[in-house]
């Protein structure tokens, strides 16, 4: 489905199912270049079981025109806006890695129209390294196999699980480059990296939701280490939020290293 948002064209992916006002509404926010397809099996079940879906590619990014934001906070206001083309009132947001941040700062902003907030593979701050962020600048391709590499728990799934022999990295790396190229104008790698980075806001805007709280990790997180979230969920638990905290035994892309477990998560707290 495509919606003009802010003038541009806007693309989200809904699980294949027409969009009904009287079911409840998800938003799916991808990371630092990545797109819409990081949601594919969360995103088609919900579509299938009662929601309506909104795995969304950011402005400039893969089918999405616009500028891609710079900033937490402008991708923030891009999500509000984007409900508001939807007509949609209220909605759950679940965000990973830097979708994480922009839902957190989304849900601030919009208290009472966001009703769940998930956060996946989170951190704050969000720091990134120096020599990663001066990969994205000057060796991109070099910053894509230190983030591939930092990211998994594994390069293939083991004999037991779904789909064994899945070369993890590699399709993970194929998407990161797709996802680069489709913007020619934007250094999306670098832009992105740098938002989280800069980021500065997310214990006041936990203080302002008013919704409940995710928090989905991954216990061999190496680049949004666990501990990394613990100011977040500090914060929650000082001001009083409704919130959860689910670990799981994989790495930064929970989505596509344990997808049943994420799904399985996900479902218990947009059902609870």
């Amino acid at each position: 489905m495509k919606l003009t948002v802010n003038g541009s064209l806007v693309y989200c992916y809904t699980g294949g199912k027409a969009f009904n006002p009287a079911q409840p509404t998800v938003v799916f926010i991808h990371g630092v270049i990545n797109d819409h397809s990081v949601w594919s099996l969360q995103s088609r079940y919900f579509a299938n079981h009662g929601w309506n879906v909104l795995a969304v590619d950011l402005p400039g990014h893969c089918r999405s025109e616009g500028e891609a934001p710079a900033s937490v906070e402008a991708a923030a206001s891009f999500i509000a806006a984007l409900l508001d083309a939807a007509g949609v009132q209220q909605a759950a947001l679940v965000g990973h890695s830097w979708g994480s941040l922009i839902a957190l700062e989304a849900a601030g902003q919009l208290k009472e129209r966001v009703s769940h907030l998930a956060l996946v593979g989170t951190a704050y701050p969000m720091k990134v390294s120096q020599p990663l962020l001066d990969a994205a600048l000057n060796e991109p391709e070099k910053g894509l196999h230190m983030i591939n590499v930092f990211s998994r728990s594994t390069l293939a799934p083991p004999p037991s699980a779904l789909g064994p022999g899945t070369w993890i990295f590699g399709s993970s790396l194929a998407l990161d480059r797709r996802v680069i190229a489709s913007n020619t104008a934007v250094n999306l790698f670098h832009r992105g990296f740098t938002a989280c980075n800069n980021y500065a806001n997310g214990e006041q805007a936990m203080e302002q939701i008013t919704c409940p709280v995710l928090f989905l990790l991954g216990a061999m997180d190496q680049m949004t280490l666990p501990k990394a979230a613990q100011t977040l969920i500090a914060r929650a638990q000082s001001s009083g939020k409704i919130h959860s905290v689910v670990s799981l035994a994989v790495g930064h892309h929970q989505m596509t290293e344990a997808p049943e477990a994420t799904l399985s998560a996900l479902r218990d707290f947009l059902h609870g």
